[in-house]
């Protein structure tokens, strides 16, 4: 009885869309009714409850990405189901292409020890580590020995200085950093960004295929073309941001300050703004490529900068002015951002 119900109910969609297909054009109409006659073959399946096939994932997930108008034709699932079907073939992909090899040897428990006794007795880390083993005759890498370091007990008042540190001179502060974001055929683009901590103004930001130290010092000089109004730059401990980063940083007119390691909070406001862009841009949509995902982070950083306003200080990182009801007839009207995603309001006359 439900499955007839739906199908009904999918009847009288279509009836309704075929109303407002007089005012499409032939190759759209073309789309909708392909659409539409999809998920009817799905209905009517002979089973108590119409059941997805792969091939039926696999043509959503075609049709977002070829035709912008899907959504308005989807009625079988919701279209953030599209998007999550995308993101489970990213993740079957990269299970299929991992499988796990022999791997390096396994290193000796006198090894490990001596590992954990050269940390502890000189506060070494890993980089250090592995110098004195090579003298030694041992060759070990640096993600091994970064496994069997012992964990540092955080200081508290050393939290406490660079938590004092920040707040004291957020208005000259900046942050950089990386993060990923995966296309639709499986390929990893990196997106770099700079913010200010003061005001939580991305002041720059660029998407590439092949992230290398040369690439990030030119961004640095786009980001930075005349003497910088900040004194500081906090960086990880990634390998990108090398010797020859913090030199270019340094001729830039500002101090480079690497966090600790394993210390993301050090560098909070540039995390934060990653965990935005994830959760109101990134999770939404299927990238398509370089250049996709270049536009799309171009319009989240001008609502983002410009509109959004931001909890911890209140307003937009650009400034956003108030604005009062002009007249009793005004009403409020919402404009779309980022494609839809958001929505800024406004006071408009009443027509």
């Amino acid at each position: 009885m439900a499955a007839m119900v739906r199908v009904v109910l999918t009847l009288w969609v279509s009836i309704l869309r075929s109303t407002a297909a007089l005012f499409r054009s032939r190759q759209d109409q073309a789309i909708v009714e392909l659409a539409l006659r999809q998920q009817l073959a799905i209905y009517a399946r002979r089973q108590p409850r119409p059941r997805i096939a792969p091939l039926d994932r696999a043509f959503w997930v075609a049709l977002s990405r070829l035709w912008p108008r899907w959504r308005i034709v989807l009625a079988i699932v919701q279209p953030e189901t599209v998007v999550r079907w995308q993101k489970r073939r990213f993740r079957a992909y990269w299970r299929s292409i991992s499988t796990p090899g022999p791997g390096r040897p396994p290193i000796s428990e006198e090894t490990k020890a001596l590992i954990v006794r050269m940390a502890t007795e000189n506060r070494w880390r890993a980089w250090k580590i592995r110098g004195e083993l090579s003298k030694l005759g041992l060759q070990v890498s640096l993600s091994t020995i970064s496994r069997y370091l012992p964990k540092v007990q955080p200081d508290p008042g050393g939290q406490q200085r660079w938590t004092t540190f920040l707040r004291n001179h957020r208005d000259l502060i900046t942050g950089m950093d990386f993060f990923v974001v995966p296309t639709v055929r499986f390929q990893l683009l990196y997106a770099w960004f700079v913010i200010d901590h003061g005001r939580r103004r991305i002041l720059h930001f660029n998407v590439t295929e092949s992230p290398a130290a040369c690439w990030v010092i030119q961004q640095l000089r786009d980001a930075f073309p005349n003497e910088p109004a900040h004194r500081f730059l906090i960086l990880d401990n990634d390998a990108i941001f090398s010797d020859q980063v913090a030199r270019s940083i340094t001729s830039l007119g500002l101090v480079p300050k690497p966090t600790a390691f394993r210390s993301p909070w050090q560098n909070g406001t540039a995390e934060r703004f990653v965990g935005s862009v994830r959760r109101e841009l990134l999770d939404h949509v299927v990238v398509l490529g370089e250049d996709h995902l270049r536009r799309l982070l171009r319009e989240y950083v001008d609502y983002y900068n410009a509109e959004r306003v931001h909890t911890a200080i209140g307003d937009a990182p650009e400034g956003r002015k108030s604005e009062s009801r002009p007249s009793a007839g005004a009403q409020i009207v919402a404009l779309r951002r980022v494609g839809g995603l958001h929505h800024r309001y406004v006071w408009r006359h009443a027509a």
